[in-house]
């Protein structure tokens, strides 16, 4: 008796299963990018950029941290090009050790492969890492649908928190802060998940040595290439869970 052969899924249904395999692990992400985009937003806003700023710059950009940064870029009276490049390329170095882990899993995955590096954030970067997709949904558009799932939740904050900059109205001096408090936030965090605190140490003494050095107008750049210069030297000297993302 010859076995019955099975027929390929039309395309609509590999992708319809894929995007409901996709959205229950993205919704938790989906909170947290809803509120932290419509800061970022509202933060824009109250800046004087328009709505199109944040819309596109989520789309375009879409690296959190980066974008509140590119706040203060774009408000410099003067632009200095190389002075944006290497803080963008410090601030996001920790892209070059995910991308180097996901060579295997867009192996093979077309015309999705650009899109997938080019969404790569740290919350997309879990979801990758941590869940195989069941048997019969399709890894790459899997993947693809977790991306574009996040980035929608980004955007749609962004977009969101600038258009309530029209409708609110209050005194907003000192909102930029927000970023400062972001960064103090995600600090502590790591240092509540991590036993081995050398790293965490390391940050603030090359931060703080550099803003004695240098004063509070030149001192990013030098020490997050400090930070970045110690953590070489010394990667064989931590522990293997503390060097992973």
């Amino acid at each position: 008796m010859t076995p019955e052969k099975t027929l390929p899924r039309h395309p609509a249904g590999v992708k319809t299963a894929a995007f409901r395999a996709a959205l229950p692990y993205t919704l938790p992400i989906c909170i947290g990018f809803l509120f932290l985009g419509m800061s970022y937003g509202f933060l824009m806003r109250s800046q004087g950029f328009s709505l199109w700023y944040p819309l596109f710059m989520s789309l375009f950009i879409f690296a959190g941290s980066m974008e509140f940064v590119t706040v203060n870029l774009l408000l410099t009276p003067t632009f200095q090009p190389l002075h944006a490049f290497l803080l963008a390329f410090l601030v996001n170095a920790r892209h070059l050790f995910y991308g180097l882990s996901m060579l295997e899993k867009f192996k093979n995955l077309g015309w999705k492969k650009p899109y997938l590096i080019f969404g790569l954030c740290d919350e997309t970067f879990a979801i990758h890492c941590a869940v195989t997709p069941p048997p019969e949904v399709d890894r790459g558009w899997f993947m693809f649908f977790v991306t574009v799932l996040n980035q929608c939740y980004w955007v749609a904050g962004a977009t969101l928190g600038s258009l309530l900059g029209y409708l609110i109205q209050f005194d907003t001096t000192g909102i930029e802060f927000v970023m400062t408090a972001l960064f103090v936030v995600m600090f502590l965090s790591q240092w509540e998940a991590n036993r081995d605190h050398r790293p965490a140490l390391i940050g603030v003494g090359c931060t703080f040595l550099c803003l004695v050095l240098l004063g509070s107008e030149n001192f990013l750049l030098p020490a997050m290439g400090c930070i970045v210069l110690a953590f070489l030297a010394l990667r064989k000297r931590f522990p293997q869970e503390v060097s992973q993302p």
